[in-house]
């Protein structure tokens, strides 16, 4: 049950409280027992019980074999500043591969894994959407 300690005029009481039944409660006020009731019927909190969706899990990515291309997206919409890369070029990962302006703020496209590009879809001065192919690397 519930313990509390109270203080009335320098004089300290410990009440536990035993049963409730609507507006009468059971208590121990320093070990005597007393039946108290209230002028108004207790209200029951009425807490919701939050219930989450089934997050959904990550999908494996399969690797095929062989030279599958690498489609290289634009994560946000703005417009291409400058391109790093040509078609042909052997790139690292963390290499630049290109500049674009987004929310008023440049951002770096920087390749993820090594490849080759073997295409690129923009050019300097294009505006891109969200998810648009900036460029295709093997």
């Amino acid at each position: 049950m519930k313990s509390y300690k109270f203080k009335i005029r320098g004089h300290e009481y410990e009440v536990e409280i035993n049963n409730v039944e609507g507006n009468l409660f059971d208590i121990d006020v320093n070990g005597t027992s007393y039946k108290v009731e209230l002028d108004r019927e207790v209200s029951k909190t009425k807490t919701p019980t939050l219930v989450r969706k089934v997050v959904p899990t990550h999908k494996t990515i399969k690797k095929k074999v062989g030279n599958s291309i690498i489609k290289v997206k634009c994560p946000l919409p703005g417009n291409i500043m400058t391109i790093f890369v040509k078609v042909g070029d052997r790139i690292s990962k963390g290499d630049k591969l290109l500049v674009y302006e987004a929310m008023k703020m440049e951002n770096q496209i920087v390749a993820e894994k090594d490849g080759t590009i073997s295409s690129i879809k923009v050019n300097v001065g294009d505006s891109v959407l969200q998810d648009d192919v900036l460029l295709e690397m093997k």
